[in-house]
């Protein structure tokens, strides 16, 4: 299905209101045509939006890369951490610029979704830097290094209708349906559903109707044009030759007709379908190849054994002939009654830059014409048995690609259109920070940066928490949730978490302490005059110190309702709720390498469950800096107290 640009800009206008203040953490190439944004809020529940040459929405979905992305790399390199500014529609014209902005730079992502869709990669000035496909037609030419170019704008703008614009229509020869297709730019199953919600023949001519019939149109058109932008919707999913989402139910529906959520689910559940569909056509017409070139090899192969057999067996022939040319009294084998036997036999003598040959089906065989024949038949055979080694070589060769095709055959056609689809998560509020669970069973949670310190202080903090700080810069607070009674071993398992994620983990401090206070100690404002920086506050009051001896973490995974998630914290209290755990120290190796060790181990053990976690949330759960690997192994797996 194709998107309309009255359905852009309800898109448009819905995913700008829910990306606010979010940025792109990272991003997929699903297929040549398809874009996976993953976009992540300091606060918020991460969004996963779409791009493709289809359009753009919300995905509740991940689906494994089916095929490269020729503009994944650039992406990846030029909008990671940028923030998403903003998305507009560029008039009714069925194209959006994504604009992201950040660490200096401004780039724009143009998404055009008519014909066979294009996205671009542009500067602020608009000159692109990458694109999917180059195009050089008449009117406008896209390439990298050139300015983009919008295509030509035609008919009237759909969004600021007035009722003049249809004079035209009262003077047209054409037929109504066919001037509002060219005049507004509205797909068939709108210009359809005007016409029926209105009661008139679309097949009329236009200076038939009559003003009041024209006003009628004029109304039903603003009325479903309002209703689509607005999102006053009665979404429903249409399959029949083929499969498309409506915003609305427009006039009589044909087919199988199931109501969707909202208008963005029913898109994400039908452009889902087209790209598995299409994975599956690509996966299908690669395997279908591979299997013809394997089975052309075999056949090569086989031409191959039966060439090299008969050439030995040529060859063997002439080397016996030799004999019969001694019986025969010659005892030479330039005599012409040996030529003759030799061409009866196949073969024949020939010279090469003053070298003596025999030919035998095109094999040069060296002989020294002046050696006895009896000498010149073990030549040849010596040349036969060689020949006939080759055969063994060769069968080897195609016993191996025999396997390789049957174990390609092998896959049954579910193998063959397995792809992985992960519904996404969705996540609890505290899993957008640093979070464990005591083993006492009390939740914790703490900043990961300098925005996420300032939200768990300022959104979370409550009057029955404690909260916890390392005595050392650049640590984060912690919060120990419905602490009023909490017994010494939590206490002690925060501070411990506190010092691991600060500043000592990095830098391998040892001894460092970590203090809890009470919520009304800590003031959210500087004192007058004083200036405080993002995720700092002032504390008052006296401060209760608990020294931690180690830096020692644990990563684990741990199951949570129906899937698994991955969290880092004390040791106990990882082991005690997580089905698998490794322990970590300072020092080591970086950040991305120890969260693909980690996953490696992991999947050692259970390969399963660690095969939907992405490396991205190993890397999240670490402490910064390096890290080493001591000990991996399977948890108590007790049930999380939620």
């Amino acid at each position: 299905m194709a998107l309309s640009g009255i359905e852009l800009r309800y898109l448009v206008d819905t995913i700008t209101e829910q990306v606010q203040g979010y940025y792109i953490s990272n991003i997929y190439g699903i297929t040549k045509d398809s874009i996976l944004f993953k976009l992540h809020h300091t606060e918020k529940s991460d969004l996963f939006m779409m791009i493709s040459t289809s359009g753009v929405w919300l995905t509740a979905v991940k689906i494994d890369q089916m095929e490269p992305n020729r503009l994944l790399k650039r992406l990846r390199s030029d909008l990671l951490r940028l923030k998403l500014k903003k998305i507009e529609q560029i008039g009714a014209e069925r194209i959006a610029y994504f604009t992201f902005e950040g660490f200096g730079k401004e780039l724009i992502l143009v998404g055009e979704f008519f014909g066979d869709g294009n996205i671009l990669l542009c500067n602020n000035e608009m000159k692109i830097l990458a694109l999917q496909h180059s195009i050089d037609v008449r009117h406008r030419k896209l390439s990298v290094g050139l300015k983009y170019a919008q295509p030509p704008v035609s008919g009237l703008d759909i969004f600021n209708l007035k009722e003049s614009d249809f004079d035209e229509l009262k003077i047209t020869d054409l037929v109504a349906a066919k001037w509002f297709g060219r005049t507004l730019g509205l797909p068939k199953k709108y210009v359809e559903a005007v016409f029926e919600i209105a009661e008139i023949d679309g097949k009329r001519i236009g200076n038939l109707l009559s003003d009041d019939e024209i006003k009628k149109i004029f109304e039903t058109v603003k009325k479903i044009v309002s209703d689509v932008v607005s999102g006053n919707h009665d979404a429903v999913i249409v399959r029949n030759e083929k499969t498309e989402v409506l915003p609305l139910k427009l006039g009589q529906l044909k087919g199988e007709i199931t109501q969707a959520n909202s208008f963005i689910e029913g898109l994400d559940t039908v452009f889902t379908e087209s790209i598995i569909e299409k994975g599956k056509s690509v996966q299908s017409s690669s395997s279908d190849k591979k299997i013809k070139e394997l089975q052309t090899q075999i056949s090569e192969q086989e031409k191959a054994i039966e060439t090299v057999k008969e050439r030995s067996k040529n060859i063997t022939n002439v080397a016996n002939s030799l004999f019969e040319m001694v019986s025969k009294g010659i005892i030479s084998i330039e005599d012409s009654l040996a030529q003759e036997i030799l061409a009866n036999n196949n073969a024949k003598l020939i010279s090469e830059k003053g070298i003596s040959l025999i030919v035998v089906q095109d094999e040069k065989i060296k002989i020294n014409t002046k050696s006895p024949l009896q000498s010149t038949a073990s030549v040849l055979f010596n040349e036969a048995k060689k020949q006939s080694g080759a055969i063994s070589s060769i069968q080897s060769i195609k016993e191996k690609t025999e396997k390789k095709l049957e174990k390609f055959q092998s896959k049954t056609e579910s193998e063959k259109d397995l792809f992985v689809v992960t519904e996404i998560r969705k996540k609890s509020w505290y899993e957008r920070y640093r979070w464990f669970f005591t083993t006492d069973g009390y939740l914790t949670v703490g900043g990961r940066d300098a925005a996420s310190n300032s939200a768990v202080v300022r959104k979370h903090l409550v009057k029955n928490d404690k909260i916890f700080h390392g005595d050392i810069f650049g640590s984060p607070f912690f919060i120990l949730k419905d602490a009023e009674h909490a017994p010494d071993t939590s206490m002690n398992e925060i501070a411990h978490a506190t010092v691991c994620f600060s500043r000592a983990w990095r830098e391998g401090l040892y001894g460092v302490s970590a203090y809890w206070i009470h919520p009304d100690q800590v003031k959210k404002s500087a004192p007058s005059g004083e200036f405080l920086p993002k995720g700092s506050f002032t504390i008052e009051g006296q401060r209760n110190f608990i020294k931690s001896e180690t830096l020692r973490l644990a990563v684990g995974i741990i199951k949570q309702d129906d899937d698994y998630v991955l969290t880092c914290g004390p040791p106990e209290s990882i082991k005690k709720y997580s089905t698998l755990y490794a322990i970590i120290e300072p020092h080591g190796s970086e950040m991305a390498e120890t969260a693909k060790k980690i996953r490696i181990e992991f999947s050692k053990l259970e390969e399963q469950i660690v095969k939907n976690i992405s490396i991205d949330d190993y890397v999240r759960a670490l402490p910064a800096g390096k890290s080493k690997i001591i000990k991996v192994e399977y948890g108590d797996a007790t049930a999380l107290p939620l």
